[in-house]
């Protein structure tokens, strides 16, 4: 199999993103991320902070977004940015080899036979710990912190693709970033590309 893309789904804290990084950086392509952003909010003239909360998490809870989008008479803002994420990742995928991590890229771009889709997780001990170490000290528990973004991406997901977040069915690969660690998950992930 040749693969040109990579998608990293994964959960907060996980350190996801920093293995599509140091990935791309080895391959020597481009890792897309908060690219996608600066991109949405170009297209779309949304602050580029609304589109961050509004683009990966769904504002008024499952039932709120699905009745919104199922009779609402025009596109709501987040089926605006949905679209413009939408067409960019697909663009992105085929005019160039790259990493793309989150923004559903695995089920955007799912048809295509040059997809490595990956899922990275990790315990919550080890996420709560990382998120302290990246980000800082919070009021809100790093447990509560962590059940609360996932809970958020898996209803995005679940809204956008009808497909189970983290399930392993949706991914080629799925890496325990904890057990396994970040250099080893790139290791890994280097191979299979090659």
């Amino acid at each position: 199999m040749s693969y040109r893309i990579i998608t990293i789904s994964r959960q907060f804290g996980s350190g996801g993103r920093t293995i599509g990084k140091k990935l791309a950086d080895e391959l020597g392509i481009k890792c897309y991320d908060r690219e996608i952003i600066d991109q949405i909010a170009e297209e779309s003239g949304f602050d580029k902070k609304y589109i961050s909360e509004k683009s990966e998490y769904v504002p008024n809870g499952i039932f709120g977004t699905m009745m919104n989008r199922w009779s609402y008479s025009g596109p709501t803002n987040e089926e605006r940015i949905w679209q413009i994420q939408s067409n960019y990742i697909k663009e992105l995928a085929d005019k160039e080899s790259c990493v793309i991590v989150g923004r559903c890229a695995d089920y955007l771009l799912g048809d295509r036979d040059d997809v490595l889709k990956v899922f990275v997780h990790a315990d919550n001990k080890y996420r709560a710990e990382r998120i302290v170490k990246m980000y800082g000290e919070s009021d809100i528990d790093p447990e509560k912190r962590l059940k609360d973004k996932d809970k958020h991406r898996a209803a995005y997901y679940q809204i956008y693709t009808d497909m189970t977040f983290g399930d392993a069915l949706n991914y080629h690969v799925c890496l325990d970033s904890g057990a396994v660690g970040e250099d080893n998950c790139v290791e890994i992930l280097k191979n299979i590309f090659n």
